[in-house]
């Protein structure tokens, strides 16, 4: 392996290359179609639409080693990723923006659904086992740095060029930068993955046996033990965040006299991108910390509680009208809860996947999770219209009774999580 194939020239720019796509379609989007003119309603029905390709993904994922490498198809859809970004971009200014955008960013749904398939048959493949462990770090790091790009610097990019510029435009030139950044991304792994050589197995990789080898998986699935109350948990766990994340940025931009703060997109892009980014990686790695030490099921509790009470500071926001510095203040504390919080979700969904065919297991539970979200999201936008903002975040705080009874039947093993005794 030649030095330019070494882990550290690819790992992190693939992480990179993961996470914007993402990006763009979950949040950037959002943030877009506000500025845009379109209502909550609209905005946040058909960007959780999107969620659909992360929901369905594991009717596909057995294919894609079948049909082509990975390397093959990290390079392939980041071409198809680069060219929906620019799609977007060239049909912003036009008469059917919506209809043309919308249709890019299923195609780049799509893509980036793949994309995160391969790359991370990418990473097991071309890594070994002690580097695999090695990189696993850098691995995340660089993942939130492509959510620091694409929901922080691209999203006050965009901000600064609507004062040059009408708001068509601005964005058009925001996506054609992604563009661009997809494009020289392309170009760099194309030298720099590494080509991984494979054992036959076209035997295993045959469509009949890979349909059986997916119906095995879900049967596997649906025949654990206690799988009803795991079920409730993956789909009702995020029930309030599936809501609330589809209007957060709604409400920061919007009107005071529509009850929102008034915010610049440049602010947003800032309190979002990077205070909130950095106060979800603060607390994912303590939870994690906390876990390592005592457990998951010890930590349970305390996540839960962090997850769901740090909603408040949005019925605070809506009602006082705090300075930009509280709001920043205010997302530094919901971000880092949610961060916190979230480690006891992934960390069931790793447990529950334990034994039998974990990773196929693992696939249908990271569904579960998308569909989970998805489905909230679609009715948020129609019940901060018809609400208002205070009330809908009084109403998001209620939704968090939810995550407390499904959190309280789920069956974990006391050790589960506990750094090993030497």
């Amino acid at each position: 392996m030649n030095a330019k194939n070494k882990p550290y020239a690819w790992v992190p720019s693939l992480y990179i290359a993961e996470s914007l796509p993402y990006v763009a379609v979950m949040v950037i989007a959002t943030t877009m179609y506000k500025r845009l003119g379109l209502s909550n309603t609209d905005l946040a029905l058909y960007t959780s639409w999107l969620y659909l390709p992360w929901v369905i993904k594991p009717l596909w994922s057995p294919f894609i080693a079948a049909l082509k490498t990975e390397r093959w198809w990290v390079l392939v859809m980041q071409l198809l990723i680069g060219a929906g970004f620019a799609g977007i971009a060239f049909t912003l200014p036009t008469a059917f923006w919506l209809q043309g955008s919308l249709a890019f960013f299923w195609i780049l749904a799509f893509a980036s659904a793949t994309h995160d398939i391969a790359a991370d048959g990418l990473y097991i493949l071309g890594l070994s086992t002690h580097d695999q462990s090695l990189y696993v770090g850098i691995r995340s790091t660089f993942y939130r740095i492509g959510n620091i790009l694409g929901q922080g610097l691209l999203v006050m990019f965009a901000g600064r060029l609507e004062r040059s510029h009408t708001i068509p435009i601005a964005w058009s030139i925001a996506f054609l930068v992604l563009a661009g950044l997809f494009l020289a991304l392309w170009l760099w792994h194309s030298l720099a993955l590494p080509k991984v050589n494979k054992e036959n197995t076209t035997e295993s990789h045959t469509p009949s046996a890979l349909l059986s080898e997916f119906w095995l998986a879900l049967k596997t699935f649906f025949t654990k033990p206690h799988i009803i109350t795991a079920l409730l948990f993956m789909l009702l766990f995020r029930f309030p965040e599936g809501q609330l994340v589809k209007i957060a940025n709604p409400f920061l931009l919007d009107s005071v006299e529509a009850g929102g703060l008034a915010l610049s997109t440049e602010a947003v892009g800032f309190v979002y991108g990077t205070i909130g980014i950095i106060g979800l990686t603060a607390g994912g790695l303590l939870g994690g910390w906390c876990v390592s030490r005592h457990g998951l099921k010890r930590w349970l509790w305390p996540m839960v509680l962090s997850i769901s009470l740090p909603d408040l500071v949005y019925v605070y926001m809506a009602s006082a009208a705090p300075s930009l510095l509280m709001v920043n203040i205010c997302v530094f504390i919901e971000q880092f809860g949610y961060g916190f919080g979230f480690t006891a979700y992934m960390l069931y969904l790793v447990y529950f996947s334990q034994g039998e065919r974990s990773t196929a297991v693992f696939s249908i539970c990271t569904a579960m999770q998308a569909l989970g979200m998805m489905l909230p999201g679609m009715i948020a936008g129609w019940m901060a219209d018809h609400l208002g903002y205070l009330n809908f975040f009084w109403w998001i705080v209620a939704c968090c009774l939810v995550t407390f009874a499904v959190s309280a039947f789920i069956k974990i093993d006391p050790s589960y999580g506990k750094k090993e005794d030497k």
